[in-house]
């Protein structure tokens, strides 16, 4: 998927449709001359209804859909005959979508299972025809319900990407490097920071064919809990996903500090994702020779609170490893 065609949030108006109106014929037949009440009911309208597609990974198919909208519903006749309904209207979303009211930003629902359906609009029920309001006093009611008028909201879609496991990192810390090694997605590679706007997924293919979701976030800078950087676009990405993978260069000054704010800041963003799994990668160990490395890992033997590993993406160290890790953390 390339980063243009991702889109992970949109706004839609709905409009349901309106109930049909009940009928108030009185039946009429050669030699009836008073044959009573017979006018049927309103079709109910049409619904707005969400509908969760695990073939679908961005909202791409509704950029430039503005409204939504539910056909009405039919009037009744004669010989208490029912109107149609009105037709509903699916719209289809990705798994992980959060569905909210454009006006307050409260959220609606989510939705997390493929097939899961939620009216978001709900048609109007279709008016009683007059043979429902025939009694003893008043043989001939001429007379019907009209049929309840449409609902209409504004909704905003957020998607949450469903991956089972998401890295975590700096800008440029090599997450897409290794996102394209371990699968067949080709995200925007480039030396120099934010060159991932949009998160990106990858099918890792395992051992036996088994497979799991690899998400490549974009950066996290300091601050992204308060929204610097566009940081609530990117860190709300990170909730749904199983395992958080931490990718620090081996090159960075300080691996721990670098963990620490990182951690920090999804900490203050949702404290529930200190909840999740969570493994450090070491990326770029290219560059360290054997010696180097052992003297690193005894330091980071006692300054890391979680299992860590050193990796090259380019080089092609240690992924077998990792992917056995995650696996094995995956199935735990």
């Amino acid at each position: 998927m390339t980063e243009g065609n991702f889109v992970d949030y949109v706004k839609i108006q709905v409009s349901s449709g309106k109930g049909g109106q009940g009928s108030s014929h009185l039946h009429r037949e050669k030699f009836i001359e008073k044959g009573g009440p017979d006018g049927g009911d309103g079709g109910r309208g049409g619904h707005v209804i969400i509908r969760g597609s695990s073939n679908l990974w961005t909202l791409l198919h509704l950029k430039f859909k503005r409204h939504a909208r539910a056909g009405h519903g039919g009037h009744g006749s004669k010989s208490r005959s029912t109107g149609a309904d009105g037709e509903d209207v699916y719209l289809d979303v990705p798994l992980g979508t959060v569905v909210k009211d454009s006006e307050t930003d409260e959220t609606l629902f989510e939705i997390t299972d493929d097939g899961e359906e939620q009216i978001i609009a709900q048609g109007g029920r279709g008016g009683l025809g007059n043979w429902h309001f025939k009694n003893s006093r008043n043989q001939t009611p001429r007379y019907a319900q009209p049929g309840e008028d449409l609902e209409e909201n504004r909704i905003t879609l957020e998607l949450k990407v469903l991956a089972d496991v998401g890295l975590v990192g700096f800008p440029n810390v090599g997450k897409s490097t290794l996102l394209s090694v371990v699968s067949a997605a080709k995200p925007k590679i480039a030396d120099y920071e934010f060159t991932t706007l949009k998160p990106n997924l990858g099918i890792v293919e395992y051992r036996d064919y088994k497979t799991f979701v690899m998400a490549d976030i974009p950066g996290i800078i300091e601050g992204a809990a308060e929204g610097k950087g566009l940081g609530h676009y990117f860190l709300r990405h990170i909730e749904r996903n199983s395992i958080l993978l931490f990718l620090i260069p081996a090159d960075a000054k300080d691996i721990r500090k670098q963990y620490d704010i990182l951690l920090d800041e999804l900490k203050r963003y949702n404290p529930e994702m200190l909840d999740k799994e969570r493994m450090i990668a070491i990326s770029k160990s290219d560059m360290l020779d054997d010696e180097l490395q052992a003297e690193m890992k005894v330091q980071l033997d006692k300054e890391l609170p979680i299992q860590y590993m050193f990796i090259s993406s380019v080089a092609q160290k240690g992924i077998m490893e990792l992917k056995d890790k995650l696996w094995k953390m995956l199935n735990d």
